[in-house]
């Protein structure tokens, strides 16, 4: 542990160096960029002046996180849920008066939506971003109101990805509606205070006297020159964004949302969330196009909307979880890579600095340079036992039949054992014999896609065979497709066979 945290901290400090460059830096009077791991900051850089005057900026610099504030929401509500007092599978009409007049137009298909729905943003409910932003601080009959007129939908409900800031708000709604109590209370007794993140709160007028926070500005020229922007106070729609915060704090969040994908769980943090449900919550639930903002210039396997999360499948580092706050005067971004424990922060208080792009260049920077695996894969016992027992097959020249332990039936029906040897051959035919000496299975594994699967190498006189193996998960698993093919030119990869996240999992395995 102590070997990685060097690793990513040597790794920060130059990849902080070199991504915030000054065309950046002049688009805010002041931002922070923090690399995390584990919950701790391992470098930092602070630059600018948070009210243009003298005092400078710190890791200690207070900053609004507008729409980050949706992951504590969600986290707020979850736990609500897995305690008994809130059903996310119940319609939101259940709890909001008026709501179930939303409609599509010209049809009669009314609003059907969950809370579950509206929570991972496929509710039916029009993008509404800007005017979100006006209307965070409008008072709660005014909201009311405009829900009772009627909505007009842009979608079905749960079919499409639409981020809506009035849906999502609906989810506090109900919280209030289930605890009697108003939500900032609730999340900060179910989430903000076990958790020990007294940096973050929903007023500034919150925060003790001397406490260095950030104010808004705003330009139109590339920051030639900035104007002071005010303070939007939180209103109906406060529970989706008016939180702030600093990076300590929220470098511990990002550690206890990503941890939940470690092997040991801290009981601290299963005492607020289980790792069960923190796992869920950073799941893709909404299906997004990685064709625009936030995922420009990104190359992802895939994308969605989990809850108050974005959830990434990065080709090369496999999953990172992200969300971007914004609102007039502020822009904030966190993102977090599980496998590693390496998190990125970076906050500005001007709306027209990319904190998103900054944070994700910095994150993946970050992960390269530190040499990250795109997951880490503990294998089955059984897993390990049957590849075994099938190298020394292939090696000794033994044709694959049913006396090969743990072959479930489909497999030589699949492709008998004749088949498989002849296949054999034609492929040794272009790698030659395989070696005497190919030392230990383990020695030779490549990667697994999870603990069910393994690929190894069987080095060969003019090259190398690539083993893949599948198990099925039985009460006792069984092998249930096996292949032997030929190594391309690197020797790590079947010929043709393009790149994968998986190339770069770490993959363990149980002790003997």
């Amino acid at each position: 542990m102590r070997d990685a945290a060097a690793r990513v901290s040597t790794a920060a400090e130059s990849v902080l160096l070199q991504r915030l460059d000054p065309r950046t830096l002049a688009q805010a009077p002041a931002c922070v960029a923090a690399v995390t791991f584990r919950g701790e900051v391992v470098a930092v850089q602070a630059h600018g002046r948070p009210r243009l005057d003298d005092s400078e900026t710190t890791a200690r610099t207070v900053f609004r996180i507008a729409s980050m504030t949706k992951s504590f929401l969600a986290a707020t509500a979850l736990s609500l849920r897995d305690d008994g007092l809130l059903d996310l599978s119940d319609p939101a009409a259940r709890f909001i008066p008026g709501i179930d007049r939303a409609s599509m137009p010209d049809t009669r298909t009314g609003f059907d939506a969950t809370l579950e729905e509206l929570l991972s943003n496929r509710s039916g409910l029009a993008e509404d971003n800007p005017w979100g932003d006006d209307h965070l601080p409008a008072p709660r009959g005014e909201i009311a109101g405009v829900i009772e007129e009627g909505l007009t939908l842009s979608a079905y409900p749960g079919t499409t990805y639409q981020y809506s800031n009035l849906g999502v708000s609906l989810v506090g709604r109900a919280i209030e509606a289930r605890t009697h109590r108003p939500v900032d209370e609730v999340i900060a007794e179910r989430i903000l205070n076990p958790l020990g993140l007294s940096m973050t709160r929903p007023k500034a007028s919150l925060y003790p006297e001397g406490t260095d926070l950030a104010a808004g500005y705003r330009t139109v020229d590339s920051g030639e020159t900035f104007t002071a922007q005010p303070v939007l106070d939180a209103g109906a729609l406060g529970c989706i964004g008016e939180l702030y915060s600093d990076v300590a704090d929220l470098a511990t969040w990002m550690h206890f949302l990503g941890s939940a994908f470690d092997d040991f769980h801290d009981p601290a943090h299963e005492a607020v969330l289980s790792a069960a449900t923190r796992r869920r919550m950073q799941t893709a639930h909404t299906l997004m196009l990685t064709t625009d903002w936030p995922f420009e210039g990104k190359n992802l396997d895939g994308a969605g909307y989990g809850y108050g999360v974005i959830v990434e499948a990065d080709h090369r580092f496999g999953r990172i979880v992200q969300h971007s706050g914004g609102l007039p005067g502020y822009s904030s971004h966190m993102c977090w890579h599980p496998a590693s424990g390496v998190g990125v922060v970076v906050m500005a208080n001007s709306d027209s600095f990319g904190t998103w792009r900054v944070a994700g260049d910095l994150l993946r920077g970050v992960l390269e340079a530190a040499g990250a695996p795109s997951a880490s894969v503990t294998l089955w016992p059984q897993t390990l036992d049957a590849a075994r027992r099938l190298d020394a097959a292939v090696i000794s020249g033994r044709c694959i039949g049913v006396e090969h332990y743990r072959l479930a039936r489909n497999v030589l029906r699949d492709a008998t054992t004749e088949e498989r040897h002849a296949r054999l051959e034609r492929a040794l035919e272009r790698t030659g014999p395989i070696l005497p000496d190919p030392g230990p299975l383990e020695s030779r594994i490549l990667t697994a896609e999870g603990p069910a699967s393994l690929r190894w190498r069987i080095p060969c006189r003019d090259g190398a065979l690539i083993a893949d193996m599948r198990m099925v998960g039985l009460a006792d698993p069984l092998v249930q497709a096996f292949s032997v093919s030929v190594a391309g030119p690197d020797g790590r990869k079947p010929i043709g066979e393009g790149s994968r996240a998986s190339d770069h999992h770490r993959v363990a395995w149980p002790e003997d």
